[in-house]
């Protein structure tokens, strides 16, 4: 069978169904990758390339924003610190799993991250009475998880390497008792996927080795904690950990991006963080020390605790525009390990499948199966190249000539001496005699005595093209292969047969790294309180609620209205939405000022959001009844106020809207409905018991302000500052306004009732720089602050927050002209 017939693309479809994603595949790499025209690039494995959209977003940001150090506590360090934990979500969310479950701990690489495991790990060295720690490792394993024993042979730890077949073959049946006498802890380490031949472990090895089903951990007692090395396998395929939650898992960001480099992570189960324990602490992990006594405490955060001194934020800030490019080019981790593997597996069969004139094979692969599925395999072909006489090309050749062609691959051991050992058949005896001969890790002498001391690399990326396979095959052909170049018919035929796996659907993973799930709201019925219920009451003299402003969209304009309704969360929609910058960080008028300009307005009757502003056309997005919105939607992290919070994105025109205004990078991202989020600020009131649950509001359901304190404010200001009334009420950014009341009286309430709605005082409201801020243009003044800071001594408090405890189903009205009666703390 002539060769040329048999490599093209029609081939590769006969072979797997999926290249490319949606879009024009090839000029999506003309505009991303122009640097690669002419390059053959086969190195993923290695470090995988990035886009030139990741590198023009990243610069636009860092040239647009000021990141101060993350430890300080100024405006640029404050955006820096929530940028960083905005991208430590999504990581987590990027591997389907969030804060509450796993810590993301930033390293330089995924070797540092073993070390800091291998370092921190509360090994318990043997003693007469009871066994010590082990370290086990799959003898496939990376150099850096085999050069952890360098740091536990000096504890006394015993180092076990473990072949994948002892694994299974000495297996015991059923779920090991637990023991409760031996507490020994054991780490279980071994890769998702090997980076010499790229297979796949069983990810469910994790519970095996837990449940003390699998070797070795079925033979010791003690509790058992697995090291999933990912950094292979999270190049090309998606990683679940509410399926796999491994103990411990290090990664490195440039094998998924490219950029930045020297930036990796250790993502720790926080059920099992406190087998670990440092010694060295470095600048921010310390909660309290002493310099003149051994005293320390360590953070509480695990991720602080961790992170010796200023992490490399700007490097951490451009994983955020990795995740944006990865996702809008390829969609999901699933498009990418089909596309890969798909080039992976036509490119293995055409060459397991070449032939010398003589009929004599080209190659010599090293991998277990077949590639018949993505599940098991990779998108790394390891192998040797055969002359005519059956004996191996030396890599070192194959190196060079493949440089000629330009086409870059790699080539020797890999830093992995295990599998190279098993798949060359290698003994220990041969590679110290081969280090005897000169040969060292990383060198070019690739034959000792005639026998390879390596092999051949081949890797695919998510920009990996048909063209490059076929550049790379006709290169074999036409510089290694005797002529006439043949291809073996049976054993082509035999593997187009056996493409079982692509015949099928596989199962579809979680978008974005979550599964989306349809989410009901709230069913709304009438529940009211009659006074009498609520104990004494002070007489109300008169006071009156004035007015009632709801904030749909944190940050921006009210939303003045006369009557509305009261939910569980507080005013109905208020605070339900908020603008994020181009990095998922929350946009406040402290960082955005033109913020106040935008004019949200809620149509109840159509289930509309309305956004206006001046010179800009009218947008809506749908309320959050409207489900086949929210089951379409991205879902997303964000904070707030330090609380994590799942909200859904409200698509591109919205994003395309605030963008264009706020002449910045912007998306409106919405509270994901049936979210909790309890309130942290203690109340005053007797029934503090009781949780309130928030929207995407700071501190609490509502904030309060009395007419007569902001009276007395501009009273204040007004020889120096000119300023309405209306004006004034405004810059403050209460939900309710009141009259009636001497000035700051509210200061000493315990209680209120307004209508049939009964509120707890909270606390004071804490002011900062935003109340010097005209909601009407944008403009900035310190004025405001300075005055209410002289008037009450340095307390910058202004207003109360209120909130209250009711059910799911709870719902009220609030209209204007209600009387407010309340308790004060002297009853």
């Amino acid at each position: 069978m002539n060769f040329h017939n048999v490599s093209s693309f029609e081939t590769f479809q006969q072979l797997w169904s999926q290249y490319g994603y949606e879009g024009n595949f090839g000029e999506m790499i003309q505009q991303e990758f122009p640097r690669i025209k002419g390059i053959t690039y086969l190195d993923h494995a290695a470090a995988t390339l990035y886009p030139e959209s990741l590198l023009r977003n990243f610069f636009r940001d860092i040239s647009t924003n000021v990141y101060g150090n993350p430890h300080s506590h100024s405006p640029s360090s404050r955006l820096t610190h929530d940028t960083v934990e905005q991208v430590r979500s999504r990581v987590l969310q990027h591997f389907n799993t969030t804060s509450k479950d796993y810590s993301v701990i930033f390293t330089s690489g995924c070797t540092a991250a073993l070390k800091l495991v291998a370092e921190t790990f509360r090994w318990r060295p043997q003693t007469e009475g009871e066994a010590g720690s082990h370290l086990c490792y799959l003898t496939d394993s990376h150099t850096s998880v085999v050069g952890m024993r360098g740091l536990t042979s000096t504890l006394g730890v015993a180092a076990l390497p473990v072949s994948s077949q002892e694994l299974k073959t000495r297996a015991k049946d059923g779920i090991q008792e637990e023991d409760v006498i031996c507490q020994t802890p054991h780490l279980f380490c071994y890769p998702a996927q090997s980076n010499f031949s790229g297979r796949k472990y069983p990810l469910s090895h994790v519970e095996g080795i837990r449940a003390r089903r699998l070797y070795p951990a079925c033979d010791l007692q003690g509790r058992w904690f697995v090291l999933l090395d990912a950094a292979s396998y999270v190049t090309c395929s998606s990683l679940n950990l509410q399926d796999c939650p491994a103990d411990f898992i290090p990664i490195s960001f440039y094998k998924i991006f490219g950029f930045p480099t020297g930036l990796g992570a250790l993502l720790v189960r926080n059920d099992a963080a406190g087998i670990l324990r440092k010694t060295y602490f470095g600048g921010g992990t310390a909660a309290a020390y002493l310099s003149g006594e051994n005293y320390y405490v360590p953070a509480e955060n695990i991720s602080d605790r961790f992170e010796d001194g200023t992490v490399s934020f700007l490097d951490i800030i451009a994983l955020n525009h990795g995740f944006e490019s990865l996702y809008r080019i390829t969609g999901n981790m699933h498009n990418i390990q089909q596309h890969t593997f798909g080039l992976a597996r036509y490119t293995y069969t055409l060459l397991s499948s070449l032939c010398h004139g003589n009929g004599r094979p080209v190659a010599q692969i090293y991998a277990e199966g077949q590639f018949e599925s993505p599940i098991t395999q990779g998108a790394i072909l390891n192998f040797n190249l055969l002359d005519s006489s059956g004996q191996i090309v030396g890599y070192s050749q194959v190196d060079r000539m493949a440089s000629l062609f330009n086409i870059h691959l790699r080539t020797g051991c890999f830093c992995n001496t295990g599998a190279c050992q098993a798949f060359l058949g290698i003994t220990d005896q041969q590679m110290k005699r081969n280090l005897q001969a000169g040969h060292v890790c990383g060198d070019g002498v690739d034959l000792v005595d005639g026998q390879p001391t390596g092999s051949v690399r081949v890797s695919f990326g998510y920009m990996s093209t048909f063209e490059d396979c076929q550049k790379f095959l006709s290169f074999v052909a036409e510089c290694f292969v005797m002529k006439p170049v043949t291809v073996n018919r049976a054993r082509l035929q035999e593997l187009k047969a056996a493409r079982e796996s692509s015949d099928r659907p596989d199962e579809l993973p979680p978008v974005n790294g979550f599964i989306k799930e349809r989410q009901t709201g709230v069913e709304k019925s009438s529940s009211k309180a009659s006074q009498q219920e609520f104990g004494h009451v002070g007489p109300s003299h008169g006071k009156t609620l004035t007015n009632i402003y709801v904030y749909p969209v944190k940050s921006c304009a009210a939303f003045e209205v006369h009557d509305w309704p009261v939910g569980p969360l507080g005013l109905l929609y208020d605070r339900g939405w908020m603008v994020v910058n181009g990095n998922g960080v929350c946009l406040s008028q402290k960082r955005e000022s033109r913020l106040c300009l935008i004019r949200p307005q809620v149509h109840l009757p159509s289930n509309k959001l309305f956004l206006q502003a001046s010179g800009m056309d009218t947008i809506s997005v749908p309320l959050e009844d409207d489900v086949s919105f929210h089951t379409s939607s991205q879902m997303c992290h964000s904070k707030v106020c330090g609380d994590r919070v799942e909200t859904f994105d409200c698509g591109d025109e919205a994003a395309a809207w605030l963008s264009l205004f706020l002449g910045q990078p912007c998306r409106l991202i919405r509270q994901r409905p049936g979210l909790t989020r309890e309130m942290k600020k203690r109340t005053r009131g007797a029934d503090t018991a009781a949780s309130s649950f928030l929207s995407l509001v700071n501190e609490a359901q509502y904030l309060m302000i009395s007419r007569a304190s902001v009276e007395l404010i501009q009273n204040l200001m007004s020889n120096r500052f000119e300023c309405e009334m209306l004006l004034a009420i405004k810059r403050f950014r209460a939900n309710l306004v009141i009259a009636g009341a001497e000035p700051f009286e509210e200061d000493n309430w315990s209680h209120l009732i307004i209508g049939n709605t009964r509120f707890t005082v909270a606390g004071p409201c804490g002011r900062c720089q935003m109340i010097g801020i005209d909601q009407d243009t944008g403009t900035r003044t310190k004025e405001p602050l300075v005055t209410l800071s002289a008037h009450r001594s340095g307390k910058v408090t202004f207003g109360v927050y209120l909130t209250h405890q009711a059910p799911e189903d709870f719902v009220s009205v609030l209209s204007v002209g209600s009387v407010v009666q309340m308790e004060s703390h002297d009853h």
